[in-house]
């Protein structure tokens, strides 16, 4: 191997594919990036055997070469040398010889013999737009559950219905469905993404703008742009039919500005308990929307909001960070707030959007 690329295209591969290397004693391997010179062309693979990633970069080649090296250590490196130059890699003895300007750096490499392949997956695939898929499980992805017990929940869950691309996640405390027109679609009857994964496919392609091609099968799904291939397992498992628990007819109907209902709720966390609890008051014919909540060791607190309240007078009790999460999916400034019965599902959406949905079970008053 023997090549002179840019630094700032180098560094900026290096930092996102060393994210996604594994953490792990029993194959040390996993922590390594492995580089695959050849063409015009650098590749940087990693995997943890739950993602792998790879990204392809242009370089001046002047012989090709693979080598697999420590990415925290290469990281660091890169971490440290300026932008405003250009690096040369040599593979010496099997070992990688860096240099620049004003830097000559070997690291030890590994056996790359050992390095997992990345699966190239083969199934059903779609086009979208990157925006439009990093919104929708931007949208939604908090709900997930955390915990892996029921590994149906711990994942963001993608169907088609006509023309959307519906993403869907519930920790069974709350839920939250996003809707994205995307045309052209053929039938998706469902994928369940790893929750585990979430955060490194948002990081990878958060900042992309361009067209995603998305590829999937029963056990692997993929994401590539022009210069990046990232894929994932897919869990195996059938996420619940939540359909059946958004109410349908509602006693109590309340739109209020955003703001003002954030507000709310952030003080209303001073006076919290435990529990997180803050209790709701609604009494449409007094023109009362109030939030309550009480600590005995530190006081309690009583707001209450400018709304257009219809219906039924309502009294329950939620959890205030569970509503405080979903504001970060509503783009409007009014909130729609519908209510069926203190045992039901408090019902949240942005007005004038149908696009997001957003549930949450009342606690035990």
């Amino acid at each position: 191997m023997k090549l002179e690329c840019s630094v700032e295209k180098i560094k900026n591969a290096v930092s996102q594919v060393e994210r996604i290397t594994g953490k792990n004693l029993t194959l040390p391997i996993l922590n390594s990036i492995l580089l695959i010179a050849s063409g015009n062309s650098l590749k940087l693979r990693s995997t943890n055997l739950n993602l792998g990633i790879e990204i392809e970069i242009p370089v001046k080649m002047e012989k090709e070469g693979t080598l697999a090296i420590s990415g925290s250590i290469l990281n660091a490196v890169f971490l440290n040398i300026s932008q405003n130059e250009n690096v040369f890699f040599e593979n010496i003895d099997e070992n990688l010889l860096i240099k620049t300007k004003k830097s000559k750096i070997k690291l030890k490499s590994q056996p790359y013999e050992d390095f997992p392949t990345i699966p190239k997956v083969i199934g059903k695939s779609f086009e979208i737009e990157s925006t439009k898929l990093i919104d929708g499980i931007k949208a939604v992805y908090y709900s997930s559950s955390v915990s892996d017990i029921k590994p149906e929940i711990s994942s963001v869950f993608m169907y088609t219905n006509e023309d959307n691309l519906i993403f869907v996640s519930t920790d069974s405390f709350r839920l939250a469905e996003k809707k994205v027109k995307v045309k052209g679609l053929e039938e998706i009857s469902g994928i369940l993404l790893p929750y585990k994964n979430i955060g490194e496919i948002l990081k990878v392609f958060g900042e992309f703008k361009g067209i995603i091609k998305v590829c999937f099968n029963k056990n692997q799904i993929s994401f590539s742009s022009d210069n990046v291939y990232l894929t994932s397992r897919i869990i195996d498992g059938i996420f619940p039919d939540y359909r059946q628990i958004i109410p349908k007819d509602f006693l109590t109907d309340v739109v209020v500005l955003k703001q003002d209902l954030l507000n709310a709720l952030k003080l209303s966390n001073v006076f919290s308990d435990k529990f997180n609890q803050v209790n709701l008051k609604i009494s449409p014919k007094e023109k009362v929307f109030e939030l309550s909540s009480s600590n005995n060791d530190i006081g309690e607190n009583k707001t209450y909001l400018d709304a257009v309240l219809k219906g039924e007078i309502i009294e329950l009790s939620f959890n205030y960070k569970y509503f405080l999460d979903c504001f970060q999916s509503i783009n409007t400034d009014s909130v729609s707030i519908k209510l069926s019965g203190v045992s039901r599902p408090i019902v949240i959406s942005a007005v004038s959007d149908s696009s997001f949905t957003y549930l949450i079970m009342p606690m035990n008053r």
